[in-house]
Parts: C-alpha cells; structure tokens; sequence
C-alpha cells in the first residue's frame, strides 16, 4: 500500500504518513521505494494501526 491509501486509512494527509515514518520509529519501514514512492506491506500497516490507533475500524471487508 502506498502513503496516499495509508493517509486515507488513518484519515490523515499524506504528508503526516511521511511525519510517521521520519519521526515514529514504531511506524513500518517501507517494504519498498520506487519511482513513484514508498510502499508498505498492508500487514505491516494493520498491525502498527492495531496497536496505536485501536480506535480506528478494521479496513473495508473486514
């Protein structure tokens, strides 16, 4: 997943997503970089948002 769809899964922006990641060192390192950006392992992601934001929802379908 990439920061746009972590922004919207947190309800934040995209440059928050990348606040988290220099400054939480408990948020998920990108699994990859690419061109166009990082992008996270949706498991990676869900796990960090269990345990620090338990007040969100569980995504769509879950």
């Amino acid at each position: 997943m990439g920061a746009a769809e972590i922004a919207r899964r947190l309800g934040v922006g995209r440059t928050r997503v990348n606040q988290l990641l220099k400054e939480d060192p408990s948020f998920p390192a990108p699994y990859a970089s690419l061109a166009a950006g990082h992008i996270w392992r949706t498991v990676d992601v869900e796990a960090w948002i269990a345990e620090h934001r338990p007040d969100l929802p569980p995504p769509d379908g879950q």
